[in-house]
C-alpha cells in the first residue's frame, strides 16, 4: 500500500497516525483559567524531549469546527500546566475527561477526581495518579489551524510528584505504576506484558572502567 496524504481527507490521515503510532502514552493534561477554574483532558500525542532541561510535549489538535482545545486556551492564558500519568485503575475516569465539555466546566468534578494543590504552578494536579508533573511553558509552536488542525506545546517540568508505591530505587517501576496506553480507535493497552533486553556494547564500552 502507498499512499501520499496530502490526496487524504484529513480524518483518514488522522486515522492513519493513530493506527500506525503505537502504543501511545497519554499525558493526562490539568489546566486553569484565567478565572480559576480548573480543566482536565487527555492527550495521546505525547511524549519526553530532553532531560536537559528535564521537558516534555504533547499534542492537542483542534476540535472538528477548527476550535482550539480548552487545554490550549487555558495554557495560551496562564503558560502553565500539569502532566498526570493514567494507571489502569483510572481509565474509566480519564475516559470521562475526554468529553466535549463545554467551557468553564471542571472535569475533575464531572469525573469525581480531587484537584491537589502545584508546589509551583496554578493549575492542579490530579491526586489519584501516582506521577504528576508540574510544568512551565517553554515553547508553543501552532503547525496549522483549522479543524483537526495541531500545535506542539512543550512545557519545563520545574516539580515532580510520585507515589511512594510506584517508586523503587530512586525511579518508578511499570510493574508498580500499571499505566496504560492509546492505540488505535477506542482501544487502549496495558503495559504489564513487558520484556528486558539491554542494549548492546561495544567492545570499547566493554573495556571503560
Amino acid at each position: 500500500m502507498e499512499l501520499d496524504p496530502e490526496s487524504l481527507p484529513i480524518r483518514e490521515r488522522y486515522a492513519l497516525l493513530i493506527s500506525s503510532i503505537l502504543p501511545r502514552p497519554i499525558a493526562w493534561v490539568s489546566t486553569i483559567s484565567p478565572e480559576g477554574v480548573p480543566n482536565l483532558a487527555p492527550f495521546s500525542f505525547f511524549t519526553g524531549i530532553t532531560s536537559n532541561p528535564m521537558t516534555i510535549c504533547f499534542c492537542p489538535i483542534n476540535n472538528r469546527d477548527g476550535r482550539p482545545k480548552d487545554t490550549l486556551v487555558n495554557i495560551r492564558a496562564t503558560k502553565q500546566f500539569v502532566v498526570n500519568l493514567v494507571t489502569e485503575a483510572m481509565a474509566q475516569r480519564m475516559n470521562l475527561t475526554s468529553a466535549p465539555f463545554p467551557y468553564g466546566v471542571s472535569e475533575f468534578e464531572k469525573a469525581g477526581l480531587t484537584p491537589a494543590p502545584g508546589r509551583k504552578v496554578r493549575p492542579p494536579r490530579v491526586a489519584e495518579s501516582p506521577i504528576q508533573m508540574e510544568c512551565e511553558l517553554f515553547k508553543l509552536v501552532d503547525v496549522s489551524d483549522g479543524p483537526l488542525g495541531g500545535h506542539l506545546v512543550i512545557g519545563k517540568v520545574v516539580h515532580y510528584h510520585a507515589d511512594e508505591a510506584v517508586w523503587n530505587e530512586g525511579r518508578p517501576r511499570h510493574q508498580d505504576l500499571k499505566a496504560i496506553g492509546r492505540m488505535g480507535g477506542a482501544w487502549y493497552s496495558r503495559t504489564q506484558d513487558a520484556f528486558e533486553m539491554p542494549r548492546p556494547m561495544t567492545a570499547a564500552e566493554e573495556l571503560k572502567p
